[in-house]
């Protein structure tokens, strides 16, 4: 298995929902873990999973080829992302 530097380098959402939701929670438990306990480690750790769970987006399965998103996620994610050329509808007035 090789690490391939240029597919890594096209951000394409390779983390799905399911996995997202986890490493949210798991970032976020990191974080406030690590303010009590002041290691800078567990807030590292904590912030990259945070980063890569909002984003769905992570470079080291984009380097191994790993994709955890399924057709569902992505037709999930576009449907519910706003077109910015949509037009806005109306309220007519009284």
């Amino acid at each position: 298995m090789s690490f391939d530097y240029k597919r890594m380098m096209k951000f394409e959402h390779n983390v799905g929902q399911k996995e997202k939701k986890y490493r949210l929670y798991a970032g976020a438990a990191l974080l406030v873990i690590s303010i009590f306990t002041a290691q800078i480690l567990l807030l590292l750790v904590g912030l990259v999973l945070v980063a890569t769970g909002y984003s769905g987006w992570c470079p080291a399965y984009s380097g191994l080829g790993k994709n955890t998103c399924t057709v569902a996620d992505v037709v999930a994610a576009v449907v519910e992302t706003p077109k910015a050329d949509a037009p806005k509808a109306d309220k007519k007035a009284k």
